[in-house]
């Protein structure tokens, strides 16, 4: 058995390196090769599943400091997933009860997941893509989801280095046919298996009915009517085959436009007041069809404003608010903060980790979100005005503020079922780009932008202010975010309706959105940080939000109204926006850094305790109550396990507690220029509260 694993090596084509420990000669690994073969753990496919290429001796690392350690087994690539199969699982004591995907395992990683892929040579990491001159002695994955994964392949057989390396690069790294994504084979395959009712609870907004209905719900069936003029798409792809629209509107304009420059209903205020969507005419040079939109955008507008009775207020979200290049850029720099290769590079980066957050912008964007979906809320409440969202094709920031004004508004979205409901009526139906926003296809990285990655973390934001409200967890919405890249659901990998319908006829795959177990929300190291951490770092997160436009006085009186009373979880909910309030998801974004665990502490285990204290206080009302029975009637009692919150973790269940990093809270380098303690509080620039994120 390996003890510790390398630092480098080379497929067969690099001498070893001196730092290389190791408890069996490199020899003996082929010798008894086949007797680890029969060892071998089973490679689990799903139906349509086929394996491509594999490689045996492979070492998936741990890193851990300057030192490394690892296991050995076999490196396979199918066309769903990479999966590492460890001959000796014990070897990294795992020993640990870790939440379990249903789907895939914990060293598995769906194609659609990797990020980057690097090769390591003679101990310098670059990009690898295309056909390779040369192969590495490391392969490196950084995955979508933030798991970082190293297979060392230094006493691999040439030959099986050459086919794993070009497999899972050509795999998950070239353009690709939307026929070739692995969830038509799978739902080929699974045809005949029994499957469960999508429909048995939430909405799914497919039928005529299931739009009235939902326009009943909200009382907007007065003023608005559910149409079926697109039913087999036949005016416009882009639209679902049914939708809501004003009832003054004819169909017959519907129709000629092509469903553009249409208003689309969104949802019914309890004040008869509607938020809704439309999208951009196409841009015309000739002066007579100009003269036609005109006069036709006229009348539209007329339809949803009507004073003194109706009025409405136009919201261009693709002038005046973010671009999707804003939001691909933030998130490409605010990833790199979690991507880590291992500890010594984690606390050379943790000095400057508060500032390299505030580069990012990722936190400010949520905020202007957050502040926007506000801002349409208090039109809609306050003002009594209809709301109407603009933006080219209304399937990214439309979908994005309209989701949040409902999750804030409307007390059935905060439901497991409703929040289900409204990702399929807002981005489903609403024809959100999954496929090239999500860059499924890998055929070109300019429509790539993780919007409703934003959403949900906008979302987040709301659980974790308000947890009584909410009938799910962070949980719930970090699985949503991870099955995003699992390609045997067509929820998230299709561009309109119309797309899947098309493509997945055969079979209606959906995803099994379920809720999870409660779980921590609190944040980066807390209680077990030492005072020179928390002094260092303590006043820089407000700097984080508080760069951005002022409040508005209108929207500052309806603002602070609202948070000047107590919540009422059932109606409004809205969130806090100033400095600190908008923080870092942890579970979802920091749940794979062992060095960023608290041991024994966090949200779940402070609630373990609690329980544990509850339970010994009923154990002790019962002994008062059956003092008249024997004695062995008490020591029976008293012989009940206490609950343990020791081995539970601030990013429970994802944590990997056994690999907790064993170097001091306090790094020594990177450290060493800031001088003594009191130099170091005199440097504004290192304030943070760590309890902040």
């Amino acid at each position: 058995m390996l003890g510790k694993g390398v630092v480098g090596g080379g497929g067969g084509t690099k001498a070893p390196k001196p730092s290389f420990v190791s408890y069996v000669r490199p020899e003996e690994i082929h010798t008894n090769e086949k007797e680890a073969t029969e060892k071998e753990v089973t490679l689990h496919l799903l139906p349509g599943e086929q394996l491509l290429c594999e490689a045996s001796t492979v070492l998936k690392c741990v890193q851990e400091d300057s030192c490394q350690r690892g296991i050995y087994g076999r490196l396979v690539c199918t066309d769903f997933k990479i999966a590492f199969l460890g001959d000796d699982e014990s070897a990294l004591d795992n020993d640990e009860t870790q939440f379990k995907n249903k789907v895939i395992g914990e060293n598995d990683i769906t194609l659609h997941c990797v990020d980057q892929i690097y090769g390591v040579f003679d101990e310098k990491k670059k990009t690898l893509f295309g056909q390779l001159k040369k192969y590495p002695e490391k392969l490196v994955i950084h995955c979508k989801d933030l798991r970082v994964f190293h297979f060392c392949l230094r006493y691999t057989k040439e030959e099986e280095v050459k086919r794993i390396v070009s497999g899972i690069i050509h795999h998950t790294q070239a353009p690709k046919l939307l026929k070739r994504l692995f969830l038509f084979s799978y739902a080929t395959a699974a045809r005949n298996s029994p499957a469960t009712d999508p429909k048995k609870h939430a909405v799914m907004f497919d039928t005529l009915q299931d739009w009235c209905r939902e326009l009943e719900r909200t009382k907007g069936n007065m003023k608005y009517k559910a149409v079926s003029v697109n039913e087999g798409y036949k005016v416009c792809e882009r639209l679902p085959a049914y939708f809501v629209v004003p009832a003054a509107l004819l169909e017959e304009d519907i129709v000629f436009f092509q469903g553009r420059g249409i208003p689309i209903w969104c949802w019914s205020c309890h004040n008869g007041c509607a938020l809704l969507k439309m999208s951009a005419l196409p841009k015309e040079q000739d002066d007579g069809v100009l003269q036609i939109q005109k006069n036709f955008s006229d009348r539209i507008y007329k339809t949803v404003h009507r004073p003194p009775y109706e009025t409405a207020k136009t919201e261009d979200l693709s002038s005046n608010f973010l671009s999707l290049q804003e939001i691909q850029m933030a998130y490409s720099k605010f990833k790199q903060l979690f991507l880590i290769d291992n500890s010594t590079e984690f606390w050379d980066t943790d000095i400057k980790w508060f500032s390299l957050l505030e580069s990012s912008s990722w936190l400010d964007i949520i905020r202007r979100c957050l502040k926007k979906a506000v801002e349409i809320i208090e039109c809609l409440e306050a003002q009594n005005m209809n709301v109407l969202l603009l933006e080219d094709n209304a399937s990214d920031l439309c979908c994005l503020v309209s989701s949040l004004a409902q999750v804030m508004m409307d007390p059935h979205c905060r439901t497991i079922f409703g929040f289900q409901s409204l990702v399929q009526k807002e981005w489903i139906m609403g024809g959100h780009c999954f496929l090239d926003r999500c860059n499924h296809l890998r055929q070109s990285d300019k429509e790539e932008a993780p919007v409703f990655l934003l959403f949900l973390d906008c979302v987040w934001q709301l659980v974790h202010q308000h947890p009584p409200a909410f009938e799910f967890t962070e949980t719930y919405l970090t699985v949503l975010s991870d099955s995003l890249y699992i390609p045997i659901f067509s929820t998230f990998f299709f561009n309109s309706p119309h797309q899947k319908d098309t493509n997945v006829h055969q079979r209606q795959l959906s995803l099994p959105l379920t809720q999870s177990k409660s779980s921590p929300k609190r944040g980066f190291f807390r209680e077990e940080t030492d005072h020179l951490i928390k002094n260092l770092l303590g006043k820089r997160i407000s700097k984080l939000i508080n760069s951005s436009e002022e409040l508005q006085d209108g929207f500052r009186e309806f603002y602070d109204g609202w948070h000047s009373r107590p919540p009422s979880y059932q109606g409004l909910l809205l969130p806090r926006l100033e400095g600190p309030e908008i923080k870092v998801w942890a579970q979802r974004y920091l749940r794979w850094i062992p060095e960023a665990q608290i041991l024994g502490g966090g949200g779940v285990a402070t609630m373990s305790k609690l329980l544990e204290m509850m339970e010994e206080v009923q154990r002790l009302q019962e002994k008062v109550e059956v003092r008249h029975h024997s004695q062995e009637a008490l020591q029976a009692e008293a012989a009940s396990p206490p609950r343990t919150s020791g081995r539970l973790s601030s990013l429970f269940p994802f944590a990997l507690l056994q690999r907790h990093s064993s170097k001091p809270v306090l790094p020594t380098s990177g450290w060493k220029a800031l001088g003594d303690e009191d130099d170091l509080a005199k440097r504004e620039d290192e304030f943070v509260d760590l309890g902040d994120v």
